[in-house]
């Protein structure tokens, strides 16, 4: 299926959603209307019933350059408001499912910004991330200032945020910048790989421990607790657990195999 904008691609792989932008002539740098575009296409997503995990990617070899500079220069920015979404459209976006970055060549800038936003991230060994916007003035103002220490701690987003420079697949890798690495071109592979794995699993135990993580940041130790239990008591009540463990009992994914 193709998405409305002619910025964004949309099909679908059985429960998982591929969603490519479409502007490799401006190496995926997000305009208004991409930004746009993307947020409709995620919330789209997150309200079918069908699709289980989305894998965000970008044509031409390139991830997201960032925002569109030229658009900011001719005074055609991005949206920069407190309220509503964010600049790069899906940074303030909290899904119920999962959204896994497929990187490809550049993700700096905004586009590292939108690569945090993902629960997971597949990027090639040559891919580049980084804070590339450094040396021309314009602030991440899509909360990278808050998901890179959180992802890969203060030291480390210290670094990239104050210096500017990239770091390929397999230094990101070292620093849990991105979770795996692939040869160069075989990142989308690899996610949409990753995100039927994680789509095969029971969604409504993974789905209630992915938000009770992510929820846990704004709460004391105490009120995360109770988050937890009531995430997992809801799992529990809709027969997921019992079904599961009845499973187990029958021999299925003993010793760690996979069901």
């Amino acid at each position: 299926m193709a998405g409305d904008d002619p910025t964004i691609s949309v099909r679908d792989d059985g429960p998982v959603r591929v969603v490519t932008v479409e502007r490799p002539e401006r190496r995926n740098a997000y305009d208004r209307a991409t930004a746009e575009a993307l947020a409709a296409a995620f919330r789209a997503f997150d309200a079918d019933d069908a699709l289980s995990v989305a894998v965000l990617t970008g044509a031409g070899g390139t991830f997201c350059a960032g925002a569109d500079l030229h658009g900011v220069a001719a005074g055609r920015g991005n949206r920069v408001t407190e309220d509503g979404d964010g600049p790069m459209g899906v940074t303030r976006l909290r899904l119920g499912k999962p959204v896994i970055a497929a990187i490809e060549g550049f993700a700096v800038a905004g586009g590292l910004e939108v690569a945090a936003w993902c629960d997971l991230r597949v990027a090639a060994r040559d891919a580049v991330l980084g804070v590339y916007c450094r040396r021309f003035g314009v602030p991440l103002v899509d909360l990278g200032t808050i998901r890179l220490p959180r992802l890969i701690g203060h030291s480390r987003a210290m670094d990239l945020i104050l210096t500017g420079r990239g770091v390929d697949g397999e230094e990101a890798l070292t620093m849990g910048l991105v979770n795996r690495v692939t040869e160069r071109d075989g990142a989308l592979e690899g996610a949409i790989e990753l995100a039927h794995q994680l789509a095969a699993f029971p969604q409504l135990c993974l789905r209630g421990d992915r938000l009770s993580a992510i929820e846990q940041w704004g709460m004391t130790e105490d009120d995360a607790l109770q988050n937890e239990l009531r995430h997992g008591r809801a799992t529990i009540s809709s027969g997921e657990t019992q079904a599961g463990a009845a499973r187990f009992r029958s021999g299925e994914g003993r010793g760690g195999r996979p069901t």
